[in-house]
């Protein structure tokens, strides 16, 4: 009887225990509720949108600007050393400053830094200025730039965001422009910086510039990108982080609680998605028959390695092996002649070209006499 009761006790406790970790796993794959009018959460290879508020409601967006402020930069300066003296214009700006003097020298690079760690405005009107001329013809290259990175809800007046009524994108165009901007490494190198320090004014001393995005300290895995806040504007951030091979990007316009909803956004969307290994290095080899040719066959193999960022809840995946039956030499190590193809769930999740380990010379062919009378006379 005693044996029984302890029985029970021992089924009861495993069912509640059950019933716990059923309930934690189904919370912790529910969508986060957020503070902000507008969010986003994006895996970052595929641009898959995990969650969505009011996603493509046009806001403005504050020093969020500076993301595309300094892409544009970076893809128009030829040289990050490239030395910029202030102009007057770039001197006195309102807002976040590192208050820059005229005449003052500091490299491209350098002034990406404030732009980016301390979201200085100034650093954004001299940056612009260097690369367009004047502030206008900036914000034309930048709202060139949206266009072709497909953001079709943006519109730039400024390189530093301070309020303006034409000057807009949303929280979806933000994502976007996020993870373009952070497959250039300069930019990633530059907004995943938490402390540097930079010359002033020339001799004078140093500046210590400090990023604004608490994140890079507080969440593992963050590495980027960039904060605004105007009264306006409300508190705005867009983040980037990456945890074994997962990247996401999260968006929030006008959040007043942004740092928790950030956090809970980013943990959801690793909650959902893993990276898969698809191939290593030589895991796939194929022999093909060669004709006329030194080696009777050569092998074809994956010189590369390849994985996908795929949801947990994925289906099968294949591979299948596209090449031609048989060779003609010569054929040379290292040429291509096939290709994998992976996929997953009906789509394609990548290719690897399939190359030569060794090659295979033509045999030499012998000549009739007629063929060679024929050459000589070049008669067909």
């Amino acid at each position: 009887m005693i044996l029984l009761k302890k029985l029970f006790r021992f089924t009861a406790v495993l069912i509640l225990l059950c019933i716990a970790v059923s309930v934690f796993s189904l919370y912790s794959h529910a969508e986060p509720g957020v503070s902000a009018a507008s969010a986003v959460l994006m895996e970052r290879s595929s641009r898959h949108v995990l969650l969505d508020v009011n996603a493509r409601t046009r806001m403005p967006m504050a020093s969020t600007t500076k993301i595309m402020t300094a892409l544009t930069a970076l893809e128009n300066c030829d040289e990050l050393s490239r030395v910029i003296h202030i102009p007057k214009e770039a001197v006195g700006i309102e807002g976040s400053s590192i208050y820059l003097k005229t005449g003052e020298p500091l490299t491209m690079e350098q002034l990406l830094y404030a732009l980016l760690l301390e979201s200085a405005n100034d650093a954004a009107a001299a940056i612009a200025i260097a690369i367009a001329g004047d502030i206008p013809a900036f914000a034309d290259l930048m709202n060139k730039t949206a266009a072709r990175l497909g953001l079709t809800d943006t519109h730039f007046t400024n390189p530093h965001g301070l309020d303006d009524e034409d000057h807009y994108t949303t929280a979806y165009d933000l994502a976007l422009l996020a993870c373009c901007a952070m497959d250039n490494p300069d930019f990633a190198r530059i907004a995943g910086t938490y402390k540097v320090t930079i010359p002033l004014n020339g001799d004078e001393g140093t500046r210590v510039l400090i990023n604004h995005n608490k994140l890079l300290k507080s969440y593992s895995g963050a590495s980027g990108v960039k904060t605004g806040y105007t009264k306006r504007c409300g508190r705005c951030l867009v983040s980037a982080a990456e945890r074994d091979g997962v990247s996401m990007i999260a968006v929030t316009l006008n959040a007043p609680d942004d740092w928790r909803d950030h956090t809970a956004m980013l943990d959801y969307g690793f909650s959902l998605y893993e990276s898969v290994p698809l191939a290593q290095v030589g895991e796939f080899r194929y022999e093909i028959p060669v004709l006329g040719g030194t080696a009777e066959s050569i092998w074809l193999t994956n010189t590369e390695s390849l994985s996908a960022t795929l949801p947990r809840a994925h289906g099968e995946i294949s591979v299948t092996a596209e090449a031609n039956h048989y060779l003609c030499a010569p054929v040379c190590a290292g040429d291509m002649h096939g290709t994998l193809i992976f996929r997953c769930d009906g789509k394609i999740l990548g290719t690897l070209p399939l190359l030569a380990e060794n090659g295979s010379e033509a045999l030499p062919t012998k000549t009739s006499a007629a063929d060679r009378l024929k050459e000589m006379l070049r008669i067909p």
